[in-house]
């Protein structure tokens, strides 16, 4: 699971990428973009920092900012299929896998959360 995901976020990183090369080119795009590039590619990365968390404290932190930056990432992508900026089909099939992405990562979250409140009882 653990290289599944490090190869999801890196590809969702990816199509974020080449979906800004295809939008057109406006003032109002050129925000988004820029938007959407950031939130988008910091999934990946932040996922892959999370990998290298030095507790499970400082891995939940790097998780929850993975659900953000998917979620900021969403938004942009509802905004781009709201202004019928390029085909929808490309939208809903980013927009699927970061709700996918978002399930996991959820998942991920609430066990390392019982896990950390488990060990405080100890």
């Amino acid at each position: 699971m653990k290289n599944d995901l490090i190869d999801r976020t890196f590809n969702f990183s990816n199509k974020v990428i080449d979906l800004v090369e295809i939008l057109p080119n406006s003032q109002a795009t050129k925000v988004i973009n820029y938007q959407l590039l950031k939130s988008g590619t910091s999934v990946g990365a932040n996922y892959r920092a999370s990998q290298r968390a030095r507790s499970d404290r400082e891995f939940l932190a790097k998780i929850n900012i993975v659900l953000e930056e998917i979620d900021e990432s969403l938004f942009w992508l509802q905004i781009i299929k709201f202004r019928n900026w390029t085909d929808t089909k490309i939208i809903d099939t980013l927009a699927n896998e970061a709700n996918e992405l978002t399930a996991i990562f959820v998942s991920i979250s609430k066990k390392i959360r019982i896990k950390i409140n488990n060990e405080g009882k100890s």
